[in-house]
């Protein structure tokens, strides 16, 4: 099934590869910095951004005990990114083997099943706050903000789908970038 998912990706590279060199990707000291636009239009996504050797793991957050309702710290900090490189997103299956639906996020049950991600591979994440020009489309809610659950969830100017904003307090803080929709270059 991944490599079907794989293989419906255009040319199964993901867009950053497409777009940037080895050593721009490599996260080496000669790594430069990206800018994400989007593959439609050529509108600017983020600000310039350098890559992360991982998706790092979300920051502890008390969300039961903040004072006011809103999103957890955000996992990867301002001016980075990372590639995810486990299925993120929708569509989510049923299995019958427990285990967190996708990166970073608990369980999820129901209609007695568990349910995975069986979404895209290769997103690019990024801080939430390092975006630019994105408005929320159809967001599947939770209390405070927005998850994964329905899919890309984020407009570009143009009116292309592009991301999946992920911003309810109980859950990671983070910004997901479709590999399919989007391109780096060097700003």
């Amino acid at each position: 099934m991944h490599e079907e998912q794989d293989q419906d990706r255009g040319n199964g590279q993901p867009a950053l590869e497409q777009a940037a060199t080895s050593a721009d990707i490599s996260g080496g000291a000669a790594c430069q910095a990206v800018l994400f636009v989007c593959a439609t239009c050529d509108a600017p996504l983020t600000e310039p951004l350098t890559r992360l050797p991982e998706v790092p793991e979300p920051p502890f957050f008390a969300w039961w005990d903040a004072d006011e309702p809103g999103p957890s710290p955000a996992t990867v900090p301002s001016g980075c990114y990372a590639v995810e490189t486990e299925p993120y997103g929708a569509p989510l299956v049923a299995t019958d083997v427990p285990g967190p639906a996708m990166p970073r996020r608990g369980t999820i049950h129901k209609d007695g099943q568990w349910l995975v991600s069986k979404g895209p591979r290769g997103n690019i994440v990024v801080n939430p706050g390092d975006a630019r020009g994105l408005t929320p489309q159809h967001a599947s809610s939770a209390c405070c903000g927005a998850t994964p659950d329905g899919g890309m969830n984020q407009l570009c100017v143009c009116g292309t789908l592009v991301a999946t904003l992920c911003s309810d307090c109980c859950l990671p803080y983070e910004l997901h970038l479709s590999a399919d929709h989007v391109r780096a270059v060097h700003p």
